[in-house]
């Protein structure tokens, strides 16, 4: 079987970045944790929410990277000398990626709850005709 890729498609004109922003995402390598939801808070915006029970603000990094979104997290090795029992509370490092379209921005991160919500924002799009003259030859 051949890969369809958008370059099969000749109508599709100078959508080579997006083939490679959908394959950089597949190859993000996201596994389950820490989960998150994704919700539309309005018809230009958005909010990314990841469950991050345990991890204090020092210890979480948001930046965007090449039009990606990258939430870094990890925590801090207490100096205390604490015997656990039973540990089933993980002390893991994580690192979530979302990949951003043109004209999405973030906006600004929330910790609640041990909640931490990131708001995205996307440009309302400007409708643009353009008329281009036929000249002789």
């Amino acid at each position: 079987m051949t890969k369809m890729t958008l370059a099969s498609y000749p109508h599709m004109l100078g959508f080579e970045q997006l083939e490679r922003l959908l394959e950089r995402t597949a190859k993000s390598g996201n596994e389950g944790y820490p989960p998150f939801n994704i919700e539309q808070t309005s018809d230009y915006s958005y909010r990314i929410t990841l469950a991050v029970a345990g991890f204090a603000e020092d210890d979480l990094s948001i930046t965007v990277e090449d039009r990606q979104l990258v939430i870094r997290g990890r925590q801090s090795e207490g100096t205390d000398n604490r015997v656990f029992l039973h540990r089933g509370i993980a002390a893991r490092q994580f690192q979530r990626s979302f990949v951003l379209a043109d004209g999405v921005d973030v906006g600004e991160a929330i910790m609640e709850n041990g909640l931490l919500h990131v708001d995205l924002t996307r440009a309302k799009p400007q409708t643009v005709v353009q008329t281009i003259d036929i000249k002789k030859g």
